[in-house]
């Protein structure tokens, strides 16, 4: 098999080029667009936003100039620009995956409703779906893949991201045959609870990301997700409600991650983890059984074992999209998806606040609610509900304490959401 960029080169001798839809031109998704710019076989030909000006200057910051830029107002609009290899914008994400020379379309808005419909719009059109959409794809990630394996096309997680980042890492040592003990991402600070888009404002606008983007950070939502996200990929589950989430450099945590009997902070192996101190790095902690594995490994100053570390310093999340694109594109393969079978772990939904009965939630990153990792059957016994299920239009049925885990009952969800209804036709499916 030969490397990524001898394809890519390959398809650039040829004058062929990977078409490349992509919904969300945040922060995230402009990156995308400069580092493809930059690459042979490939193109961003279309550029979706709601505010238009984004999907625009994810085109300029890549050095595209403005009369080189179409806004397409209708499907037709978009396949007559892209068989003139335009750089197209538009403001309609239902279009994203219906355009005739789109090869894959790549989900960039952290929505998970929106993800699911993006999605699904993909498969049904015969498109590879990339999902930038942790948030959605730990909730019908497991039908999402399976409908796109039937439809012949592929669905993914994405290189760069931690999880897709910790992934490669796993099918490493797993190739190897290393005995995988532990595995995780760096936070780079710890865990606040009372982040809201308000408080975190300024910090925001300075570093150009989204307030709610910004507080899904910080309030430990997303690194939930993304904990989550690992689990259901490999089958490694969180070894406590939420993570222990210690403090520790690089250096230690191969003894760290032993269990407690031997010193360690862990009740059991083959778990997820985060930890404060290593980011912006991923990590996985392998074993062996074998003495002369275990030599060669302190020869190659892999420390005294038993337990050893394999740590990446770096992800460099959407920069890296454009690798999966391609393995998509060219191989047919994913970068991370969800097991077979039912999933392992939940990120499940935490009150932010004191609620109160009859008022609405908001959702990943705003005022009422924040996220928590659970294994998937501890959080299907009690009931609990997945963060990535809540809207606007979700309201509460009893009063709730702040810091108290929410259940289905306690709330009346907008049941006609397209993500409730997979994920309801999900839970069926793996009964």
């Amino acid at each position: 098999m030969l490397g990524l960029n001898t394809k890519l080169a390959q398809l650039h001798d040829n004058n062929q080029k990977i078409r490349v839809s992509l919904v969300g031109a945040g922060q995230m998704g402009k990156g995308m667009v400069s580092q493809m710019m930059l690459m042979k076989g490939m193109m961003p030909s279309l550029v979706i936003d709601i505010n238009i000006q984004n999907a625009i200057d994810a085109y300029t910051l890549a050095g595209v100039s403005k009369d080189d830029i179409v806004v397409a107002k209708t499907l037709e609009d978009i396949n007559l620009s892209m068989e003139k290899d335009k750089c197209i914008v538009c403001d309609n994400a239902d279009l994203a995956a219906s355009a005739n020379l789109v090869d894959v379309v790549v989900d960039a808005t952290g929505v998970p409703d929106v993800g699911a419909k993006i999605a699904l719009d993909s498969i049904f059109n015969k498109k590879h779906i990339v999902m930038l959409n942790v948030e959605a794809d730990v909730v019908v990630g497991p039908i999402l893949n399976r409908l796109a394996r039937n439809a012949g096309v592929v669905y993914t997680g994405t290189a760069g991201d931690e999880p897709g980042t910790v992934k490669e890492l796993y099918d490493f040592a797993d190739a190897l045959g290393f005995e995988i003990v532990a595995i995780g991402k760096g936070k780079n600070n710890p865990i606040n609870y009372e982040a809201n888009p308000d408080n975190v404002l300024d910090q925001a606008l300075k570093e150009g990301v989204s307030p709610k983007m910004l507080t899904s950070f910080k309030d430990g939502t997303k690194t939930m997700v993304e904990l989550t996200a690992m689990a259901n990929a490999t089958g490694f589950a969180p070894d406590i409600r939420g993570g222990h989430g210690p403090e520790a450099t690089v250096e230690e945590l191969p003894n760290l991650f032993r269990l407690k009997v031997d010193g360690g902070i862990l009740n059991q192996y083959k778990v997820v983890e985060y930890v404060n101190g290593v980011a912006p790095g991923v990590f996985i902690i392998v074993t062996t059984s074998l003495p002369q594995i275990h030599r060669e490994m302190k020869y190659l100053s892999m420390g005294s074992g038993p337990n050893y570390i394999l740590y990446r310093p770096y992800h460099l999340t959407s920069l890296e999209t454009p690798i999966t694109v391609a393995r998509a594109a060219i191989y047919n393969e994913p970068t991370i998806i969800p097991m077979e079978g039912a999933p392992i772990a939940e990120t499940i939904t935490v009150a932010k606040r004191d609620l109160k009965k009859g008022e609405r939630l908001d959702g990943i990153g705003g005022f009422t609610v924040l996220g928590s990792i659970e294994t998937y059957q501890k959080a299907k016994d009690e009931n609990l509900l997945p963060i990535g299920l809540i809207n606007k239009n979700t309201i509460v049925k009893q009063d709730i304490k702040k810091g108290e885990f929410i259940t289905y009952d306690m709330v009346e969800l907008d049941t006609s959401t397209l993500i409730y209804k997979l994920r309801q036709l999900q839970e069926e499916l793996i009964k």
